[in-house]
């Protein structure tokens, strides 16, 4: 797991271990990122099952009821099935444009 901060985001990217170690991992270490906007990169891994992602849902809907955003970014789920709970995005750069757009509704109180 590496963690790369720019301005008030912290971009998390996992390289190698199951999602399941990641979100144990990620709930260790919360406070580390807990008040910036989180983009989890996932794209080095493998295909990923809806259930593995789902294992974020706890986590983003506790990052996301602090008013920060919660952004994984992976090109290898089907985007169809994906809860609408969790923010999934194919590319780095939509992870960013989601990010300014929920700081711009979150600014207008949204």
């Amino acid at each position: 797991m590496i963690f790369d901060k720019k301005d008030n985001i912290t971009i998390i990217t996992q390289e190698k271990s199951s999602i399941v170690e990641l979100v144990k991992k990620l709930d260790v270490l919360y406070e580390r990122f807990k008040n910036d906007n989180v983009i989890i990169s996932l794209t080095s891994l493998k295909p990923i099952a809806l259930t593995e992602i789902v294992e974020f849902l706890k986590i983003s809907n506790t990052h996301r009821k602090a008013k920060n955003s919660f952004v994984i970014v992976t090109d290898k789920v089907n985007f169809d099935d994906m809860p609408d709970e969790l923010v999934v995005v194919p590319t780095m750069q939509e992870a960013f444009d989601v990010i300014e757009m929920e700081e711009m509704e979150r600014d207008l109180g949204f």
